[in-house]
């Protein structure tokens, strides 16, 4: 049954989340400049093949590269033109990945697509089909091809398709945006869901704040036995896929399991919204939503981007740096604050599947004391929402001691960095963690069974 007593979990924090920025600005679409760059990688497990070179001339929505395996997902191209070439660009996270650039003719002449599907009259398999030709992948971040996590779930065993609109991080209000002005989107990719798990309950989840979005979503499903609307306690990382799911149903999970084994299959607010298109409008994943907001910002606003495109237009869009910053003077982050990362290599980066917002902060505003010896307070352990022991995970890292961590339960991190936002010693006990996390996971028989999400098996 839905858990409707708990509707949280325990640990994490109540955060200034600076929504109030954004929140309020409507989604607006911008259009790229002269060139779309499009990284090979944009999800976990090998790099797309290119099944197009240079020279060639591409529609809006045509794929130009192609899975390899099924981790890997398709890529289409966003606007018309011309192929330049295959090269190694700059992503978000430092890494020079191959890339297709493509010369924007600014004319978006399109692909031809079917008429739209009637959902009563699709089959299960049409659907698998369409949302693996869309190109569609984890959009909360996960970067997981959706086609693969749907393919391995059985249809007779999942209760609950669980809607993740939550949105718990500071700054981000995409989501926020999309259930205001587009929710019948997000409900018909609900009802997709449901469809092909016939025997699944459907649940909206939302944020005790959002208060709108919560009357859009009722309104929206009136009809529909199947799906109900659920409030969430505003903390966070409440939008964490373990924490959601014991929140709204009382089950466990911990990270060397799928959803799907405990009966329960999870997507977020744009991946829903991609499914709808992909399986009805047969179009491909080629724009996202993003907001670009923080006190740096002359003008915060969410956007609809197309992939390819470069974050330094994107932030122009928004008017750039507030009157007198300068860029030094500000921090730039893909993601919001807590999860997010800052973005090293500069602006001249592409927009990819797994961007949600272009954060800037000014250094005033994130100027820390420097870190001071652990006071032994405990409040790391108290707010950590996988119940493990940070501080004793941190001195793992230090000796580098990789089997310790293990067996300390550190691969159970979700990375939602609660334990240096809280630490009063201000020890980045967070960074630490993942980077060691993040290493071990690359080792599979080291990682054993904790691997499944992150490499190719």
């Amino acid at each position: 049954m839905i858990n409707s007593m708990a509707n949280t979990f325990s640990g994490g924090i109540k955060l200034n989340d600076g929504k109030e920025l954004s929140k309020d600005a409507p989604i607006t679409t911008i259009l790229p400049g002269p060139e779309m760059v499009y990284p090979l990688l944009q999800h976990i497990g090998n790099p797309s093949v290119p099944v197009v070179r240079e020279g060639d001339h591409v529609l809006m929505g045509q794929k130009i590269a192609e899975a390899d395996g099924d981790l890997s997902a398709h890529l289409h191209a966003s606007v018309s033109g011309k192929v330049l070439g295959i090269e190694n660009r700059l992503t978000a996270d430092g890494q020079a990945v191959p890339s297709i650039i493509i010369a924007n003719d600014r004319r978006y002449l399109e692909i031809f697509y079917p008429e739209n599907r009637k959902l009563r009259y699709t089959s299960r398999q049409t659907m698998l089909h369409a949302i693996r030709e869309a190109g569609i992948v984890g959009l909360g971040g996960s970067g997981l091809p959706t086609y693969f996590k749907l393919l391995g779930a059985n249809t007779r065993r999942i209760d609950y398709c669980i809607a993740n609109l939550v949105e718990c991080e500071p700054y981000l209000t995409s989501d926020y945006r999309r259930i205001l002005e587009t929710p019948e989107k997000i409900v018909n990719g609900l009802r997709i869901m449901l469809t092909m798990f016939p025997r699944a309950r459907g649940i909206l989840a939302v944020s005790d704040s959002n208060q709108e979005g919560y009357r859009a979503l009722k309104e929206c499903t009136r009809q529909d036995e199947r799906i109900y609307v659920r409030r969430l306690h505003d903390k966070y990382p409440q939008g964490s896929e373990r924490q959601l799911i014991y929140a709204l149903t009382g089950r466990t999970l911990n990270a060397k399991m799928l959803p799907y084994e405990i009966g329960c299959i999870v997507n977020n607010t744009d991946t829903l919204a991609a499914i709808n298109q992909a399986v009805i409008t047969h179009e491909p994943l080629i724009t996202k939503i993003i907001t670009v907001s923080g006190d740096a910002v002359r003008e915060p606003a969410n956007f609809r981007v197309r992939i390819g495109m470069s974050y330094r237009e994107v932030l122009e869009a928004a008017g750039g740096l507030k009157p007198g910053l300068r860029p030094e003077e500000c921090v730039y982050l893909d993601g919001g604050p807590m999860m997010g990362h800052r973005i090293d290599p500069g602006l001249d980066i592409p927009v990819t599947k797994l961007s949600s917002g272009i954060i800037v902060l000014t250094r005033k505003s994130m100027q820390a004391s420097d870190p001071s010896a652990c006071m032994r307070c405990g409040r790391c352990v108290e707010v950590c929402p996988n119940n493990l022991v940070p501080m004793q995970l941190f001195k793992d890292t230090e000796k580098g001691n990789e089997h310790a961590f293990i067996r300390h339960n550190g691969l159970e991190c979700c990375d939602c960095g609660t334990c240096s936002y809280i630490c009063p010693a201000r020890i980045n006990l967070s960074s630490s963690i993942v980077q060691m996390k993040n290493q071990i996971l690359h080792d599979p028989d080291l990682a054993g069974d904790y691997a499944r999400r992150y490499v190719r098996s």
